[in-house]
Formats: structure tokens, sequence, C-alpha cells
């Protein structure tokens, strides 16, 4: 039997649970097993926790459904345990160095409870707070979360001891535990360190909900006092414990917000009546203005309690008021416009920052004109893109007074960017962030930890601000839902359903290859290698870091390189003029010039996860890897799981071609490996989930899941290379 059994609800927490787990396994105190919570295998949080299962035998994760929540997830741990004393760890808090030692050695007398410390760590993990464990260790229970105690195993079984159901959950298990518990210890050590999310606790938000405190009260209160002679519990402990529930009730009863206007006196009621019913003989009422709360709530006048709590009403109300932007004349349109009612049939749609009809937003556009016919959509692009538009695509051009028309009345905004800071998010609208790529690079508040890109970047309090605005956040795969919860925490819907511009790589035939190529210049018969390098953020302009001459001339005649800047530089003059390097940067879709390509040589662009479902060669060119990780920040070591063969050097790159190891059985093995892994969610049908889902409404369990890896078939290359062994 392990000393520990550690329990990890893992419900939305899939962006951090790697940490959890690892700060568990690297304990220095190894006599535990870790239990990994999971809604189901294949979700993002059990596709996490199933790869820790298959490395280290001490995990072992079980599933409960979401509908059960919280208590339910923790109590199948329950079951599951086999440790003499329980643990219970959020997916998205650490255990912190020492831990497990620290509580083995507090655990040496026989304790059926030992609260410990914890460290509060605000979300972008800066400010971080401790508060500290200063009362009688038997009445500890209802203000200690159930994550800052361990419990022994026998003493919960003995007492049948469950989490209850619903909001509050630790509220009524803490006063269970504390009704059942007869030796409780306290640790004065942090041995969790709690890590406070940006979107708040839904025990803080307001709503109906809120009543489940009450039920929670309710239902500590009547065991209480459903304990017989032999098990009565103590006046102290009794007087204590009622203290402590009813400061959680008036906590929230005078909160200016979070029960609904038209249900507070229904809440103050009811915590009147529990009041009455169950204060223990005796209970000696506190000091100040919470006596003066007690003295309320007993008598039931609310109409005095309101009064009371009116400086703080007011001063909760001046908080909410949303500020609106500030609006230069040439935005006055756009005010008034806020006025008027939403229009249910208008989308508006932009791709990078207004570049044109492009990515992923041009990809939905175009499903929604076969699937949902009645939405009318608008285009926003700049001055610039408006003669690359094609005909039919109705447009605004950014700043002019339709822009600021169809911002303010549209139903839809679409962007794989983010709209500008002085867009309003109006009631009933719906926003999607695409996104418009696989971040192998930190991105959002991640990047605050490396200089040169959070230079760039500017305020990541604006940057929120947008994001605070998505409804829905598409993904191309789970390292992107990992990295999207980190890097842009918010309250907005996850669409795991693979990235509509990559459609065509499933819908296009050899045909659609051989007309591309044609529009693009490429040869007959010559072998296209794509080039497509990222940006740096420590270069000014643009580079190619790679000699192409040189490799044209190591390569010979049968192949020819597509040069493919990185969009920042589409406007940059004097790139390399040779006949063997055709310039596709200003080219309107990537798509196109994947399609074009019968192999990709890249570096770290994201490029490389869309590309690996053509299941064409890839090969890596990384000369900078180093200096690259270290000044932008990467979210996985790609060259430790690269999807074809890896240069280092430009010798190294020519060399992979010379000898056909670009096209080779490594090679395929390797961009197994990778699309198995990155490839996931794209199958062909990724916009028009997107547009049932987001424009027609339909619930999340109607959209159907991508059809498997191996079931698909990409677009053909138009040079094929069998593999060599």
């Amino acid at each position: 039997m392990p000393r520990f059994s550690v329990i990890v609800p893992t419900h939305g927490v899939a962006g951090r649970l790697a940490q959890a787990l690892d700060s568990v396994l690297s304990q220095s105190f190894g006599d535990f097993e870790l239990i990994p919570v999971c809604d189901a295998p294949d979700t993002p949080a059990g596709t996490v926790a199933a790869a820790y299962a298959a490395r280290d035998a001490r995990v072992a994760p079980v599933h409960s459904p979401p509908s059960g929540g919280l208590s339910a997830a923790r109590n199948a741990g329950i079951g599951a345990a086999n440790g003499a004393y329980l643990l219970f760890l959020d997916g998205d808090d650490v255990l912190v160095p020492g831990a497990l030692g620290a509580l083995d050695a507090g655990l040496r007398t026989n304790v059926d409870v030992l609260y410990f410390g914890h460290e509060r760590v605000h979300w972008w993990e800066g400010e971080s707070s401790t508060p500290p464990l200063d009362k009688d260790p038997e009445v500890v229970g209802v203000h200690v979360p159930a994550w800052s105690a361990a419990y022994r195993r026998s003493f919960l079984t003995e007492h049948r001891l469950t989490f209850p159901e619903g909001h509050f959950t630790d509220t009524g298990w803490g006063g269970l535990v504390t009704l059942a518990t007869e030796r409780a210890a306290v640790l004065h050590s942090v041995c969790v360190r709690h890590h406070l999310r940006r979107q708040g606790s839904r025990l803080h938000t307001p709503g109906e909900h809120q009543f489940e405190l009450l039920d929670q009260v309710e239902l500590v209160l009547t065991q209480a006092a459903d304990r017989t002679t032999g098990q009565a519990v103590s006046p102290a402990k009794a007087h204590a414990l009622f203290g402590q529930l009813f400061a959680l009730v008036l906590k929230t009863a005078a909160h200016p917000t979070r029960v609904p206007a038209r249900r507070r006196r229904a809440f103050f009621r009811r915590a009147g009546r529990l009041y009455r019913l169950y204060r223990p003989a005796g209970f000696p009422l506190p000091t100040g203005s919470l006596g003066v709360q007690h003295r309320l709530l007993a008598t039931g006048a609310y109409s005095a309690f309101r009064a009371l709590r009116g400086a703080n009403q007011a001063t909760a109300k001046a908080a909410q008021r949303v500020p609106r932007p500030r609006m230069l004349r040439t935005r006055a349109r756009y005010a008034a416009q806020l006025r008027r009612p939403l229009d249910e049939n208008l989308a508006v749609y932009c791709a990078y920052w207004g570049r044109g009809y492009a990515c992923n937003p041009a990809a939905i556009h175009s499903a929604a004109q076969r699937l949902a016919p009645h939405i009318r959509s608008v285009f926003l692009v700049t001055e610039d893109a408006v003669e690359h538009l094609p005909k039919d695509i109705d447009h605004a051009v950014i700043g002019s007074r339709r822009y600021w028309e169809v911002l303010a009345r549209a139903k839809y905004l679409v962007n794989n960017a983010n709209f500008e800071g002085a867009v309003v998010k109006r009631p009933g609208a719906v926003h999607l962030s695409t996104q418009h790529g696989t971040p192998l690079k930190k991105m959002g508040v991640e990047q605050a930890e490396y200089p040169i890109v959070a230079a760039a970047t500017g305020s990541f309090d604006r940057l929120l601000s947008r994001a605070d605005r998505w409804d829905y956040n598409l993904s191309s795969n789970r390292l992107s839902t990992e990295v999207w919860e980190r890097s842009f925490p918010s309250s907005y819907e996850m669409l795991e359903y693979g990235y509509p511009r990559n459609d065509v790589y499933y819908t296009s035939s050899a045909a659609d290859v051989h007309r591309i190529r044609k529009q693009l210049g490429v040869p007959e018969g010559r072998t296209a290698l794509l080039y497509a390098p990222t940006h740096r953020d420590y270069h000014t302009g643009f580079s190619t870091q790679l000699d192409l001459k040189a490799l044209c001339n190591a390569l010979g005649d049968d192949f020819v390189i597509l040069l493919r800047a990185h969009y920042f530089y589409d406007g940059d003059q004097g790139r390399l003029r040779d006949e063997r390097v055709i310039d596709v940067t200003g080219h309107r879709s990537s798509e196109d010039v994947c399609l074009a390509a019968d192999a990709l040589i890249t570096d770290y662009s994201s490029i490389v996860f869309d590309y690996a479902n053509l299941d064409r060669p890839i090969v890596v060119y990384a000369d900078d890897w180093d200096v690259y990780r270290e000044t932008r920040g990467v979210t996985f070591d790609f060259l430790g799981s690269p999807p074809g063969p890896v240069a280092r050097t430009a010798s190294e790159l020519a060399a992979v071609f010379r000898s056909g190891s670009w096209a080779g059985a490594e090679s395929a093995a390797l961009r197994a490996r990778f699309r198995d892994r990155f490839c996931e969610f794209d199958d062909g049908r990724a916009a028009e989930r997107v547009v049932r889902r987001v424009l027609l409404g339909e619930p999340a369990e109607a959209i159907e899941p991508p059809v498997p890896l191996a079931q698909r078939t990409p677009a053909p290359a138009a040079v094929t290379t069998a593999p060599r062994s």
C-alpha cells in the first residue's frame, strides 16, 4: 500500500496538467500513486494522463463524466485510491518540491487530517500570498480547500465521507470532515502552489448556483444536529463551525453581485431560517459589523441588511459600468450604430489584420455560403488589399464609415488575429477566434518571459481584453488546445475542429495541383521544394537564413525552390533573383503554395504543421535553433520529435537531398509520428464543423468528430519519390 494517493481532477486544465503531474512525479519522496481523473481517454486531459501512465507505473488514470462535476471526480479518485493518506490536487496547481517528504514527517503521529499551508499564485505567476493557518486544527476545515490537507483513507472509509454534489463542495466536505475528525493537526509549511485562474472561480460569479452554498451549510448543520449523544459535537467545535459557515453565507449575501437582484431577499430569508433553526445554544455573537449582520440575519431584517451594505453596492455598480471606447470623430458613426439592434444575419470576417481574403476566415466564409446562405458576409481589408479580392466578395475598408457600421451591427465576428481594441463586444454578438497556426513558439501571456517578444507585443492587458471577447477559439491539435488555454486564459469554448484552411489538402485533386503549379510557374517534371522560413524577432528585416543559390547548385537541375517569406516581409525588395528560385511570398494563398510543393524545407514555421497533412517529405533546417529557442521561447522540443531529417548547416541540408534521405523510409517514419500527433483534427471538414457550431448554433454533441487519420486521403504530389530504405 503506498503512503499517499494523489488525486488530480483534470477537467478544463489540459494546458497546465503536465506541470501538476510533473510536480508530483518529481518529488524526492517516491512512495505514492498518482490518480488523474479525466472526463474520457480521448479528451485533451485524458490524452496527457495516458501518456504519463505509459511512462510511469505510479500513474493510474480513472474516468468520471464531466456532468458529475468536481465532487464526482474526486469521489472517483477516492474509490480508486489505495494509499494510506489521500491528497487532492487541482489539475492546474503544483506540489512544491519536498512537499510529500514534509507531509510524511508530519504524519508520524496518527492523525485523521493534516492541514498544511498553501501559496496562492496570481495567474501570471507574479504576485503570491500565503494565507495563515492559525486556527484550532479541529475546526480549520471549512476555511481550508480540500487540496490543502492530507486525509487518512481509513478515516474517510470509516465515516463514509464523500464530497457532496454541486457547487461549494469544499464547504460541505470541510464541514463534514470537521464534524467527524477527533485527531487533526496543522503543518505550518507550504505544500501546494495554487494557481488563481484569470477567469476567476465559478463560486464567485453571479447566478442561481449561489443558493447551493446554503444547501451545503444545511447538509453540515443537519448532520451536526443528528449526531447521537455519544457522538455529539463539543460546544466549542459547534460554535466555531456554525460561525465559520455563516461567515461564508453573510459574505455572499452582502456581496453586491453574486446573488441575482431579484433573488437576494429569498437567499437572505432562507439563510435566516437556517440560522434560527441550527444556532447552537450559547453561541456568542461576533463583535463589530459582522455581529450586526448576525443579528439582522437572525431576525430576518432584510431591508436593514440591504441598507447596511448600500455603500458596497454603490462601489460595485460603479466598477461594473463598462466604459465605451473613446471615439474619434471618424468613429462617431460606430457609437451611434451600437445603439441599433444586432443584424442577426450579418457576419464580419478579417484575416491577418486586413491583408485580404485568406486563411481560416476565408475557408469558413466559403463554407458558410453553402451551408448558411441566409447569412450575409463582409470581409474587412486594408485599402491595398482591395484589388486582390475575389470579385464576388463584399468588403469594407478598415477605418472607413462602413467598417464601423458592420462591426457595430454584425451578429458574428470572425478573425484569425484580433479585432482592434475599440471594438465593443455587444450582448448577443458571437466572436470566433480562428487563430492562424499551430503554436510552436510561445504565444499570448507566455511571451512575457522573453523581453524582445514582449516589447514587440505591447500591453498584455490589451491583448487579454481582446481575448475576453472570444466566444469560441479554434484548435488544430491537442498541443494548440493546451497552449491556447495557457496563453489566452479566458472563458471561451475551445473548438477542436481543425483548421478550415487545411480542408483543401484533402479535397483537392491531382488536376488542382497541376493547375496551381502552372500558375506559379513551376516547370513540368521538376521537383518543387517549398522553403518557408519563419519570422525572427531578433532580425529587423527578411533573411533567408540559407544561401539558396548554393543550395540550387548542390541540388542540380531536377529541383526548383519556391521561396515563401513570412507575411511580415511580403513587401521587402531585394530577395534572391534566380531562375531556379520562384518567389511565391506575394501569392494570396499559402495553401496553394503547399499543394504545389513536392517537399518542404522549413525551420520553425507553423506551416510545417499544415503541410504535414499532405504527407509529403519535410526537411528541417535548424541552423539557429538554440538562439531562436532562447529569444522566442518554444512550446515543445521540436528537434526532439521532428517531421523529417534535421540539418544544422547548409552542407548537411544539401547532403540530405543528395543522399535521397529526404524521401527515405526513416523520413517517412518521422513524418508519420509527427502527423499522428499534430494532424489529428484536420480531415477536410473543419470549415463545415465551424459553420454548424458557430453560425448555425448546432449543439456541440451534434457535431461529427474528425475522420481518423488512417482513413483520410490527402491531395497527391505532382512529383513523387518512392521511399528509399
